[in-house]
Parts: structure tokens; C-alpha cells; sequence
């Protein structure tokens, strides 16, 4: 039986749950890096359906799920690596799904909030959000998103180019309101 055989529910070691964790998330960097974002998807998934058989799990959207009684409760430092595992998996997810041919940005809006949810600073998160936004017309969150982005890395391109974006279609927006009043 392989390494990544057992059901993320099947009864084990929390440590070892992480490290199947870990590995799947490894296998999904090697396959995102190789531009198969399908299989990484995949990779990633599974990685975090390994932490869902810890004890006491939530993961980043915040909700608290029962730990199992009896269950041995996790150590700061797995509870940090769980943390980081969840952050690394949800924010490459989102980076999976911006490389589809069909952007579901209702998605990736979606991890990228479970990012923030855990590391409100995460610049990954805060740009893909605003691009997510924009993509889903709506214009202001996309703009407070991408400033805050930008508040972390000002000089970066592609979240000034955004900016520009998000500021044009609002400008846009108001101007037809203008026209109609």
C-alpha cells in the first residue's frame, strides 16, 4: 500500500497525517512547476483532505469542527504547520485556477478569502483577490484589495496594472450613472 493510500479520515498519527500532507503538497509544486495545474489541483486537494482526519481540525475558513473525543490534541508547532500546509495549499489553488482556460473566479475568490482568513498581510492572496474581484465585476472590493496589495509591494506591475483597471470600469460605472440621473 502506498504512502498516500490511506483516507485523510483514516485513524493515524497526527504527525503522520502531516507528513502525508506535506508530501501531497510537494507533489502539487512539482506539477504546478511542470504546468500540469490539473494534476496539482489534484495534489493540493488531497493534501488538505489529509488534515481533515486531525483532531479538533478547522481549516481556514474559520468554522470549528468537533474535535473527536478522546483524540490527542495537536502541539503549537503542528498546529503551525497545519496552518502553513492550509495557506500554502489554498493560495496555490487559487494560482492553479487563474492558469485555466475558464477562470472559475468565484473560486479562486474563495481560497484566496480562506488565505486572508489566516495571514491578512499574504500579498499572493490580496492580488489574487482583487483579480478575482475585478473579474466578478465587482470594481470597489477589487480596487481595496489590490491597494493593499500594492500597500505591501508598490512597484509590482501587475497589481498597478489592475489598479488601473478596477479605476477605469468604476470611473466608467459612475459616468453612466451621471448620464442616466
Amino acid at each position: 500500500m502506498d504512502r498516500g493510500s490511506l483516507p485523510g479520515g483514516a485513524r493515524g498519527d497526527p504527525g503522520q497525517l502531516i507528513l502525508r500532507s506535506m508530501d501531497f503538497k510537494s507533489q502539487g509544486a512539482q506539477c504546478y512547476k511542470d504546468k500540469k495545474y490539473r494534476e496539482a489541483i489534484g495534489k493540493y486537494h488531497r493534501a488538505l483532505l489529509e488534515l481533515k482526519g486531525l483532531p479538533g481540525d478547522k481549516d481556514c475558513s474559520g468554522g470549528p469542527q468537533q474535535p473527536t473525543p478522546g483524540a490527542g490534541q495537536l502541539t503549537e508547532e503542528q498546529r503551525r504547520a497545519v496552518e502553513g500546509i492550509e495557506v500554502d495549499c489554498y493560495n496555490s489553488l487559487a494560482a492553479c485556477l487563474l492558469q485555466a482556460e475558464l477562470v472559475n473566479y468565484e473560486r479562486v475568490k474563495e481560497y484566496c478569502l480562506k488565505v486572508l482568513n489566516k495571514e491578512g498581510e499574504n500579498f499572493k492572496a490580496l492580488y489574487r483577490s482583487g483579480v478575482a474581484f475585478y473579474h466578478l465585476g465587482d470594481f470597489d472590493k477589487a480596487l481595496y484589495y489590490l491597494k493593499e496589495a500594492k500597500s505591501r509591494q508598490p512597484t509590482d506591475t501587475n497589481v498597478i496594472r489592475y489598479i488601473q483597471l478596477a479605476e477605469m470600469k468604476l470611473s466608467r460605472c459612475s459616468q453612466r450613472e451621471k448620464e442616466v440621473s
